[in-house]
């Protein structure tokens, strides 16, 4: 999956390669800030041997909440972030994305430590990952548990790329053959569904740039174009051409974009 370029962090550009450098900074400066989160932030952070641990360290203290072992949940997450090495440069693109997407990020550590939907679309890579491996049963019941403990109903067949932000989380669903190419937001309540009981490829298919209002219901195996926009609560059964806005139930286009927006960056809700 590609990368995303730089974010801003103060003044200063921090590429891709440098976000977990700068999360380690900032939990350093937070456990001398707030003792109180001081053994959290270093059993689940500062003490990691890698990034890949440092991610598996902090969804398995959020994912251990039924009857299995913390040390086996850490180990099945761990050895899936080893093997694929794309999930964490998806990972650092997603950090990217919340931490300039979203106003009330203010920090990469705020992301990783406290964001559900951040949580839920890395698990589910992990998922996705177990999936593609042959092992369907431990990535659906990886897939239920971040429904449980998360919110978002993702199937690990889901394809997703990077450079996403799931914006709260909190009601999301996103069917088997669903297709998320890169730099797309969603926001809360979105279902990217069926239309009843079609077998097959049976889901949407959102492209590059796009922006999902809260609420919306997109639904069948349409594509919604780049660099779209759908408006919050609308209902989608229609293709969506590239560089436009929909809206209503059922959606219409409402407006054509200039060529060099991206609906994705800007997060406007406006119609």
């Amino acid at each position: 999956m590609p990368q995303s370029g730089s974010a801003i962090v103060g003044n200063t550009p921090v590429s891709a390669e440098s976000v977990w450098d700068v999360i380690r900074r900032e939990a350093a400066e937070l456990a001398r800030r707030e003792p109180t989160l001081g053994p959290l932030l270093q059993a689940q952070i500062l003490a990691s041997r890698s990034n890949a641990e440092s991610l598996a360290n902090v969804l398995t203290a959020r994912l251990c909440v039924v009857r299995i072992e913390h040390d086996e949940l850490l180990s099945l997450l761990s050895g899936v972030l080893t093997r694929h090495a794309a999930i964490l440069q998806a990972t650092e693109a997603d950090l990217i994305a919340v931490r300039t997407r979203d106003p009330a990020c203010t920090t990469y550590l705020h992301a990783l430590l406290n964001l559900k939907g951040f949580h839920a679309l890395q698990t589910h890579r992990i998922a996705h990952a177990l999936w593609t491996e042959g092992r369907p049963e431990i990535a659906s019941w990886l897939s239920n548990l971040v429904s449980l403990v998360f919110g978002p109903d993702i199937h690990p067949a889901a394809r997703i790329g990077s450079s996403i932000m799931l914006d709260h989380g909190s009601g999301i669903v996103i069917g088997e053959t669903a297709v998320i190419e890169d730099e797309v937001s969603i926001l809360q309540n979105v279902t990217l569904g069926g239309t009843g009981k079609e077998s097959g490829d049976r889901h949407p298919k959102i492209r590059h740039g796009v922006m999902i209002g809260a609420g919306a219901k997109i639904l069948g195996n349409i594509e919604v174009g780049a660099f779209s926009k759908v408006a919050a609560g609308s209902v989608v059964v229609k293709a969506v051409p590239p560089h436009c806005t929909v809206a209503g139930v059922p959606a219409v286009v409402v407006r054509i974009h200039p060529a060099d927006e991206i609906p994705a960056e800007t997060m406007d809700q406006n119609i």
